[in-house]
């Protein structure tokens, strides 16, 4: 990963040299969902290394049906230290009681993007009128069964004032990183969230949509109520927010949030 700075490493590192030393080390159930994963397979390793706490790590989507989905874990009595998930996500489960609202903690803002095949070209879309004419003249689209995806497919076209174009040669793809059906050839154009398409080979992002157009997801953590360490689970929040990670955070994609 990046190099954190080396005035915040000490800080942090001292933190949890504390930490480790009024309580031994422990192991710590986090369930995160994709689009925090690739800053957290980043900054996961480096938080073991100086708390001295082992992290196992459970991926699931942050809502849904799917028997992976967070909240169908914890409903199932799954236990987890640490949730990271969309913000409103947690919101509900901290209004189910699962989670306590004292622990909430603002991790990340993604922002959608577009990418294309390795090779091909990139067009501009720095502008609403040239993401328009982008779309219009695109082959097939795809976009994520995501909270990025529905909002594509049911307020990003009408703004446009394409709905009626897209339609016939858009979809949305399901349980699957939009960039690999592009990396594939199967479309000429993917969105999703810009920290889920960077890391699929064979697709190159080409950049983030307008932000007069965007829908920012907020990634946010907590410690479900029923915690088996929620003092080491606080100490791995409070690395995951600080100043000291963000260069890190913003490499995968991500945006910090505004403090």
């Amino acid at each position: 990963m990046h190099a954190l700075h080396k005035t915040s490493l000490a800080t942090l590192f001292l933190a949890c040299a504390a930490l480790a030393g009024t309580a031994q080390a422990e192991s710590l159930n986090v369930m995160t969902s994709g689009g925090f994963s690739a800053a957290y397979q980043r900054l996961g390793p480096e938080y073991a290394k100086l708390s001295g706490d082992t992290l196992t790590t459970i991926s699931g989507p942050s809502m849904g049906q799917a028997a992976e989905a967070i909240p169908n874990r914890l409903a199932r009595g799954e236990h987890a230290d640490v949730v990271i998930m969309v913000g409103y996500a947690l919101d509900e489960l901290i209004k189910q009681g699962k989670v306590d609202p004292a622990s909430r903690v603002e991790l990340a803002d993604s922002r959608i993007g577009m990418s294309v095949k390795a090779g091909a070209p990139k067009p501009s879309i720095a502008t609403d009128t040239e993401l328009k004419q982008v779309l219009l003249d695109a082959k097939s689209v795809a976009y994520s069964d995501s909270a990025s995806g529905v909002y594509i497919e049911k307020e990003l076209f009408k703004k446009l004032g394409i709905e009626a174009q897209l339609k016939p040669k858009s979809k949305m793809i399901e349980r699957t990183p939009v960039g690999s059906v592009v990396a594939k050839g199967d479309y000429q154009l993917g969105f999703q969230q810009v920290a889920e398409l960077l890391p699929v080979e064979g697709a190159e992002f080409v950049s983030k949509i307008p932000e007069d157009l965007q829908s920012v997801t907020r990634f946010a953590a907590g410690i479900p109520v029923n915690a088996d360490h929620p003092k080491q689970a606080k100490a791995l929040l409070d690395y995951l927010a600080s100043p000291a990670v963000q260069p890190a955070v913003q490499a995968t994609g991500l945006d910090s949030v505004p403090r």
